[in-house]
């Protein structure tokens, strides 16, 4: 794909209006193949099978035991799962909520000020209704907005929205306390890896790093079970902090070729492990499928904040983690050429990560 992709492969339809004007079905490129679709058995609540919610508030404190449980719970919770809920992690949960809010505001202004937001294959920053450029692709039923915040360099704020009132200062405060937060849960994924606290945080490029920002938008669907909100994938990334909608559910979480239905804890992120910590820590900490359902009756809001490498950084398995026992899976690559090989494709499972394997 070149980098200079001067646009979509066919006109955008935003998937709100769809919502206003479907009454009782949905348009063909939005129907799912049968084997995607959502069932009504993987969309209920499993309560004894819910992402692990662990508690951070002792992870910086003087017990040692303390710290060193909370520190297992994430290990487990990696190794297990690839996806954990936190709790007492810092972040004001006004500020959670003043966010989000802000955000379904925005999505609620006029067509027209939307639109002058629009975006393009190029970068995917602003509003957009499309992940890939393969022409004729069957669609999800959401529309996003997709933000650069680090590095400053690549922070523009004309792709920033102006409204409503106050809501750069809001999205701005809210990546200042994000970015510390992943700092901190870098630390404790390495200590839990054996290495040194600042080993992966070196790999991604010390203080240098990349983070984005992507607000989901599903609006009401009249035929959920044929569509989803968000096809399923890993994130490309190094570490996505999602905060949820706290009314409406979604996010299915594949475990064990079953699809876990999350139910948001009161104020929590989850957090998941993305392709670059796979790489990097040489597949002992494995990105996981999700995935996104859509309900008849709720719009949903969701944010999602990765946090990634510098972009021209070769990522490869960190030498303490290759041994002959356990020798490199991945060859180097940097996040902006896997960011590009997977943007020609869209979302596609576990495929894009596993491809790049080395032959053994």
């Amino acid at each position: 794909m070149s980098k200079t992709q001067p646009d979509w492969p066919e006109p955008i339809v935003r998937v709100q209006s769809l919502s206003e004007s479907c009454t009782d079905s949905i348009p063909e490129r939005y129907i799912k193949p049968s084997a995607d679709r959502p069932s009504s058995i993987s969309s209920n609540f499993d309560e004894a099978n819910n992402i692990p919610i662990i508690d951070l508030g002792g992870l910086c404190g003087a017990d040692h035991h303390v710290s060193s449980s909370i520190l297992k719970q994430i290990s487990d919770a990696c190794k297990e799962w690839g996806f954990f809920q936190i709790t007492n992690h810092g972040v004001n949960p006004d500020l959670m909520d003043r966010v989000r809010e802000t955000w379904r505001q925005f999505f609620h202004l006029p067509m027209e000020l939307k639109q002058q937001y629009a975006n393009s294959p190029k970068t995917y920053e602003g509003y957009g209704s499309r992940l890939g450029i393969e022409k004729g692709a069957i669609l999800d039923w959401s529309d996003y907005y997709y933000l650069h915040y680090l590095p400053l360099s690549l922070k523009d704020s004309n792709k920033w929205p102006s409204l409503p009132p106050n809501c750069r200062e809001v999205f701005d405060e809210y990546g200042r306390e994000l970015v510390k937060l992943c700092g901190r849960l870098m630390k404790a994924l390495s200590i839990n890896l054996g290495l040194d606290e600042k080993i992966l945080q070196n790999a991604f490029g010390g203080e240098d790093v990349g983070a984005c920002l992507r607000v989901n938008f599903y609006p009401k669907c009249p035929r959920p079970e044929l569509t989803l909100g968000l096809s399923s994938h890993s994130d490309p990334g190094g570490m996505t902090m999602l905060l949820p909608d706290d009314q409406v559910p979604g996010l299915q979480v594949r475990k064990c070729n079953n699809w876990i239905t999350v139910k948001p804890a009161p104020h929590a992120f989850i957090v998941n492990i993305g392709d670059q910590i796979q790489v990097l820590s040489n597949a002992i900490y494995k990105s996981v499928e999700h995935r996104v359902i859509v309900n008849s009756d709720k719009e949903r809001v969701s944010l999602a904040f990765f946090y990634n490498p510098k972009s021209d950084i070769p990522i490869e398995p960190i030498k303490e983690l290759v041994t002959p026992e356990r020798p490199s899976l991945y060859p180097p690559m940097t996040f902006d050429e896997y960011r590009l090989f997977i943007r020609m494709r869209g979302p596609r499972g576990k495929s894009q990560v596993e491809s790049l394997k080395s032959p053994r």
